[in-house]
């Protein structure tokens, strides 16, 4: 019988679909096809090994070949370019709209005057107001104002006592409402056992979940736990794809496992293009000047 044929009939009786019967795909592997909950009992000693390596292979499919392009939100919406990392020396987030801004844009609207929010021109908040903001959007069941609220309370920032049980709550929701940057803390938080008891299964789910959808930390994390473990060649897979996005620290975890004979020549040349082209796509000429000024005021408060 053909692997077609086979998929066409139940895997534990043989029974072909018709009307009557519908065959169903063991949701794990995708192999094979059953008529019912009981057949499908009945076979899973026969098919444990089998389910167990496909299954595994999917998720490798999964997560290397997902997560390539940088998220949205590390886009400056105003420019549209990809924000420089990290993201927070380059790039200002502005509570009204939950917008993060490149510095280069914040500085060319001010220098035409404008100095409200650049994005949606909301006034600038004042002291004791920004919590505020933020909450219209928190209570609107906005991610990334759930993950900024939480971050608040983690640092103890804009007047809030330190409360790491509630910002975990925070990141919680955020993550569960698509926010990247909330499943990278909530992956941080059960790496390190702060606030919740350590976990490193549910540390590498939350970094394989940001790491699919382009989170470039989450990405290098992954490759060093991958490394950490003596599993090089996956280390290598994933530092590839994070170091042709744009991050320095996997672009010279490429250029280690060169040196140590692990990653080939080939493979650290296309890290280092992909890099320098990430790089080039990051630049412009707002960008540049207010680098060049936010230097001088460092080295005149220095």
């Amino acid at each position: 019988m053909s692997d077609i044929q086979a998929a066409e009939a139940c895997a534990n009786c043989g029974g072909e679909s018709s009307d009557a019967v519908k065959l169903r795909y063991c949701t794990a592997c995708r192999l094979v096809k059953y008529c019912s909950v009981g057949c499908q009992k009945s076979h899973r000693k026969q098919h444990k090994k089998a389910c167990k390596k496909r299954a595994a292979e999917l998720k490798d499919e999964r997560l290397y070949n997902q997560g390539h392009e940088r998220p949205e939100g590390d886009f400056c919406p105003i420019c549209t370019l990809p924000i420089p990392i990290p993201m927070n020396e380059h790039s200002a987030f502005m509570v009204c709209c939950i917008k993060r801004v490149c510095f280069g844009c914040s500085l060319a609207a001010q220098k035409r005057g404008m100095f409200d929010c650049p994005f949606c021109r909301t006034p600038m908040p004042r002291d004791g107001t920004e919590l505020a903001m933020v909450q219209k959007r928190v209570d609107a069941k906005d991610a990334a104002a759930l993950k900024f609220l939480g971050d608040q309370y983690y640092y103890g920032y804009n007047g809030l006592l330190k409360n790491v049980q509630r910002a975990i709550e925070l990141w919680r929701e955020a993550a569960e409402l698509g926010s990247i940057e909330a499943h990278v803390k909530l992956g941080s938080q059960y790496f390190d056992g702060e606030g919740v008891a350590q976990d490193m299964e549910k540390a590498f789910n939350h970094f394989e979940v940001a790491a699919k959808k382009g989170h470039l930390g989450a990405r290098h994390n992954l490759g060093l736990h991958e490394g950490k473990n003596g599993n090089y060649k996956r280390a290598v897979r994933h530092w590839l794809i994070s170091a042709k996005m744009g991050c320095e620290k996997s672009l010279e975890s490429m250029k280690g496992m060169f040196v140590g004979g692990i990653a080939t020549k080939q493979q650290y040349a296309s890290a280092l293009k992909g890099y320098q082209a990430a790089m080039e796509e990051m630049k412009s000429h707002d960008r540049d000047v207010a680098e060049e000024e936010l230097a001088s005021m460092r080295s005149t408060a220095g």
